[in-house]
């Protein structure tokens, strides 16, 4: 960990601001172990919880949440490998994704919102009786980690003759997956963050990750939502402890107030990883909304209280040690899938729909 930690100390603001590093993310996540947390041992991880995969995401994410976001990205597509019932693709697959030859991504965002009744599925899936297949066709608008020498995504389809949806995992290299340019973002640059479009790709039974999407996706949910605070747990700890240095040494007035907002942090990752380990945010998502909704304000609030202690150095250049990427890292905690916004609209539609 020691040489990861050394080279996103040296690279976070270019892998912020620029693509040319994004090759190289990967595999200095992959060369530290990063995806193998959480794995069992079986399958050639280190062992461990998805509570520990948070953990390790919210580490990264300290000193930079393009490669927690990528991290994430990873280490979520593993996830579905380990909660589905396909061993055989688990298998196949698990090897190149923890050794990182191979990129996954979760390409389910469009999926968990459509669980929420946020949004239709948007790939479709035309059944091929005589070569027990799917046709899909489609696209994916917003999609990170999608390695371009390599990737493989997750993806829930609807079929066309009107059945359950299913989940899938599509390979970059198949006929008919088009991956667009990367995307030009202000932040997370070095991501690998593209469009696919789908256009009568196969997939066979051996690459369904479950064929009871509806059914599936609440148990995986935890874990998807789970890891992904883990990027806002980082930041947050990364600016609350800058903002704690400064306030000891010149803004002493605001010592209060960041350690209050560090227990509340505290207080939150406590949550989290104990409704995640427990299994209670399958039955209770509610819970899981406003606890991913409560750390994005806690991100906001640790900028705010950085800010306020670095005072009008955090405008100049030479001043930054970090905080203009914090800055433009923070203003991605709200959007990422599911939003805050769709988020408080599943509350609210929750809380209208009971007697």
């Amino acid at each position: 960990m020691v040489a990861l930690h050394d080279w996103l100390e040296q690279h976070a603001d270019t892998l912020d601001q620029e693509q040319h590093l994004a090759d190289e993310l990967m595999p200095a996540l992959a060369a530290a172990g990063r995806f193998r947390v959480g794995v069992p041992l079986a399958l050639g991880g280190d062992g461990g919880s998805v509570g520990d995969a948070i953990c390790a995401i919210a580490d990264v994410a300290e000193q930079s949440v393009t490669a927690a976001f990528v991290y994430w990205g990873q280490r979520t597509f593993i996830e579905y490998l380990l909660q589905s019932p396909n061993t055989a693709l688990c298998q196949r697959l698990m090897p190149p994704l923890l050794d990182g030859r191979l990129a996954g991504a979760t390409g389910l965002s469009n999926a968990m919102k459509f669980l929420s009744g946020m949004e239709p599925l948007q790939i479709t899936a035309a059944a091929d009786a005589e070569q027990g297949s799917w046709q899909l066709n489609g696209q994916l608008a917003w999609v990170t980690n999608l390695h371009p020498a390599h990737f493989v995504a997750a993806a829930a389809v609807a079929p066309t003759d009107g059945s359950a949806p299913i989940i899938v995992a599509f390979d970059s290299k198949a006929a008919g997956v088009q991956r667009s340019a990367n995307l030009e973002l202000i932040a997370l640059c070095s991501s690998h963050t593209a469009a696919v479009k789908i256009e009568q790709v196969a997939v066979n039974a051996d690459d369904v990750i479950s064929a009871d999407a509806p059914g599936w996706l609440p148990q995986v949910r935890p874990a998807f939502l789970g890891m992904q605070c883990g990027m806002s747990i980082g930041l947050a700890r990364a600016s609350l402890k800058v903002a704690a240095t400064l306030a000891g040494t010149n803004r002493g007035q605001l010592s209060e107030r960041i350690a209050e907002a560090q227990a509340s942090l505290a207080q939150q990752v406590a949550a989290l990883l104990e409704g995640v380990a427990d299994g209670r945010f399958v039955r209770q998502a509610a819970d899981l909304f406003r606890l991913r909704i409560a750390l994005a304000e806690s991100v906001q609030q640790a900028l705010t209280l950085e800010l306020q202690a670095k005072g009008g150095l955090a405008y100049l250049v030479g001043h930054q040690h970090g905080f203009g990427r914090r800055w433009r890292e923070s203003a991605f905690i709200p959007v990422i899938t599911p939003s805050l916004t769709q988020l408080q609209a599943a509350l609210a539609q929750q809380a209208a729909a009971r007697p």
